[in-house]
């Protein structure tokens, strides 16, 4: 009798112990992100945002009951050919809810077709190219917490104006993501009287000079420059303009690109010389308090890092971040991990406290974008390299 119920206890016991580890099955999240760029940081940022929210909800009973998000993060070298294997990838494991993608529109923009095509769920946290989520497809498995360059442009020609400047130049890459600036302020220049373009100067990835561009402009009369770039031609050109005689050195209103990499510690001191602004729609010096304290908690125990200061590439942090638990949200409020119905969810979410902002309501059917042109500023870099915000008389 003792060994039947002996057997009893250890059957229920093993049918107690599978039926948990069925419960508690991680559901995944992917990230293809620019991890081997050279001085990059913006890939490292998002994850970390997104390691920080996971930590929180998982610690807080995870999602659909009890199972634990996991993580898995590719590297795509800012490749498109790598990032569609990767993307390609995701979409085939079981459980696999979305893919997080990095900050290079032309990139990201190459995925749009293909995401539809498997139905899998693309979250940007960066990448801010208008057709990446302005996509016309129906339903749109596309979700942004981030910029966009509709949005983008406008905010810097009027800051541009702001410092009494009636004649700018656009400095553009001649990229998907330089034509969809242009496209921008095209519009804006349709209109608004001032300021006006005098001309536009395009270059390459890889260009190792910027100066010649720079002077044409100035040449033809630009009194301030709107700047279209990432960190690595930031750095160039600001190091450029250092070595001029302070007359020829006119203000430089720049997109986010240069904040996802090494770009004040490179630029160093020559800093100090050039009015420099960037434009952003997240700092932590901006960021309730509340909240900004307990992920600074978790980033202190998981990555060291315990200071605004310390924290690179901040947009990438703060968005993310809010993303992984919009995501988690829909998880939940769809009861499974199946990519249409977590899809629809996250249309349907509605009052979210987040890091970035609070979310009446993120998504809906016809809107995929967060974040709206009340969410973007102006700020400068300080010499210790933090990202502050600027106000709005500056």
């Amino acid at each position: 009798m003792l060994h039947l119920q002996a057997l009893f206890f250890c059957t229920t016991l093993l049918l107690s112990s599978t039926l948990w580890a069925e419960e508690a099955k991680p559901v995944y999240l992917g990230f293809d992100g620019e991890f081997s760029v050279e001085q990059s940081t913006s890939a490292q940022a998002i994850e970390r945002g997104i390691l920080i929210a996971i930590d929180e909800i998982n610690r807080a009973g995870g999602v659909l009951g009890g199972r634990p998000l996991q993580l898995i993060s590719k590297d795509n070298r800012a490749v498109t050919a790598r990032g569609v294997k990767n993307l390609k990838e995701f979409a085939q494991m079981p459980d696999m809810v979305a893919m997080f993608v990095g900050r290079f529109s032309p990139v990201v923009l190459e995925y749009v077709n293909l995401a539809h095509e498997l139905e899998m769920i693309v979250l940007d946290p960066w990448a801010a190219a208008d057709a990446i989520t302005h996509n016309g497809n129906k339903p749109n498995y596309i979700f942004r917490l981030s910029l966009r360059d509709g949005l983008a442009m406008p905010l810097m020609l009027r800051h541009a104006l702001s410092k009494g400047t009636e004649r700018v130049g656009l400095l553009l890459p001649n990229t998907s993501w330089g034509r969809s600036n242009l496209a921008s302020a095209k519009q804006y220049f349709l209109e608004a009287l001032a300021p006006h373009s005098v001309g536009i100067e395009w270059y390459q990835w890889g260009d190792q000079t910027m100066i010649d561009k720079y002077q044409a402009l100035r040449a033809s009369g630009a009194q301030a420059i709107v700047f279209v770039a990432n960190d690595s031609e930031a750095v160039i050109l600001c190091r450029e303009m250092a070595a001029l005689p302070p007359k020829q050195r006119i203000p430089i209103i720049s997109h986010w690109g240069v904040t996802g990499g090494n770009f004040a510690n490179l630029v160093g001191e020559d800093l100090a010389k050039i009015d420099f602004s960037v434009v952003q729609t997240f700092s932590f010096y901006k960021a309730d308090p509340e909240i900004t304290q307990r992920v600074l908690a978790v980033s202190t125990r998981l990555f060291g890092l315990s200071r605004i200061e310390e924290i690179e590439s901040p947009v990438g942090v703060g968005q993310a971040y809010d993303l992984t638990h919009l995501v988690a949200r829909a998880i939940d409020l769809a009861g499974t991990t199946d990519r249409r119905a977590v899809r629809s969810a996250l249309e349907s979410i509605t009052q979210y406290r987040g890091l970035v902002k609070f979310f009446e309501r993120p998504f809906t059917a016809d809107n995929h974008d967060a974040l709206g042109a009340e969410d973007i500023f102006m700020a400068t870099y300080r010499l210790d390299g933090a990202i502050v915000p600027l106000s709005p008389e500056n």
